[in-house]
């Protein structure tokens, strides 16, 4: 096996200076064309490939994006991560990725680990634990910009991808009311992510449209949990007036609500409508999918966010400045019914 070509040993074969290859190679205006044509050719034949080390040094960029979700396993994410990829690889950036696990902990330990290893910004959407952020504003002592996607930080002073679940919510109701549903009752997150208070909301204002009376009775959490979302079903159905319609947090609590009201003999569907969030991709086989589900585009939000984060990072190159101003993208949401 040859040797990995280099400037130098291209400056040798044509018996030039390396800065006259390195300026070449970099389209140079005061090269001429010839001897630029020379060079090029040359590099191209030896397969030349620049060192990214030299590229980092010289640009003091790494070209690697932070990305950390709360799970890839989830149907949500490793859809948004592929539009991530997609759109980094487009601009000659890599990705490190990283798992919170919904762990505050994990959160911080990940960030650290990345700012250790030089990433030129970072794409994160927040654990489930998360409602503090001291060590995202700590990055910004490193110079290391931040996009924050679905799951967002509630204040305004951050670059943020998110869909209004608040209306998806709203549209949910809607829905469900014109079926002939009027106890509408809703299983929501924990209260740290910033998505269950908009869900809440969405929720009351709906019913509240609707002219149907807001009882809290119908309005249980879960910590995501299947233990957490069987207690959450339980109490719905012993209610003296149990609901006719539930609306789950996400897909995945969705189908651990529908194991259990089974359990308890409900025909799902029929004596209670089930909608959710996500419209993930097991819907389609599931044999109970919610009547309606919240498709929030995952591949677009990630695209959105790293396209985002690249312009950022563009700016900063070329203003010399650090993250001045603060960008917000609301991706539009629909409803897929099963």
């Amino acid at each position: 096996m040859s040797d990995i070509p280099t400037i130098k040993e291209i400056a040798k074969r044509l018996n030039v200076s390396v800065s006259t290859v390195s300026r070449a190679l970099n389209d140079h205006p005061r090269i001429g064309l010839k001897t630029k044509q020379a060079i090029q050719n040359l590099a191209k034949e030896l397969n030349y490939e620049p060192n990214p080390k030299a590229i980092f040094f010289k640009q003091k960029k790494s070209f690697v994006i932070g990305v950390i979700l709360p799970l890839i396993a989830e149907d949500f994410f490793s859809k948004s991560i592929s539009g991530i990829e997609d759109v980094a690889m487009e601009h000659g950036y890599t990705i490190l990725f990283g798992q919170s696990h919904d762990s505050i902990t994990k959160e911080q330990t990940v960030i650290e680990a990345m700012v250790k290893q030089r990433i030129d910004g970072l794409l994160i959407s927040l654990s489930k634990e998360t409602n503090k952020y001291n060590h995202l504003e700590a990055l910004d002592k490193y110079n290391i910009p931040v996009v924050y996607f679905d799951r967002v930080p509630p204040f305004e002073r951050a670059s943020k991808v998110f869909c209004s679940v608040y209306k998806g919510t709203e549209q949910m109701i809607e829905w469900l009311f014109r079926q002939g549903r009027k106890r509408i009752a809703f299983i929501n997150g924990p209260d740290e992510i910033a998505a269950s208070r908009e869900r809440l909301k969405g929720y009351m204002d709906g019913v509240s449209k609707k002219k149907l009376k807001i009882d809290m009775q119908m309005v249980e959490k879960t910590d995501l949990s299947e233990a957490g979302t069987q207690l959450a079903v339980n109490k719905l159905l012993n209610l003296k007036r149990p609901p006719d319609a539930i609306i789950s947090f996400n897909d995945y609590v969705h189908l651990d609500a529908v194991k259990f009201a089974l359990q308890k003999g409900v025909v799902v569907n029929e004596d209670i409508l089930f909608a959710s969030y996500a419209n993930i991709s097991a819907n389609k086989h599931a044999a109970y999918p919610p009547v309606v589900s919240l498709d929030q585009f995952p591949y677009q939000q990630g695209q959105t966010a790293m396209n985002m984060l690249i312009d950022i990072l563009n700016k900063k190159q070329l203003e010399g400045a650090s993250q001045a101003s603060f960008e917000q993208v609301e991706v539009p949401v629909s409803l897929v019914y099963s």
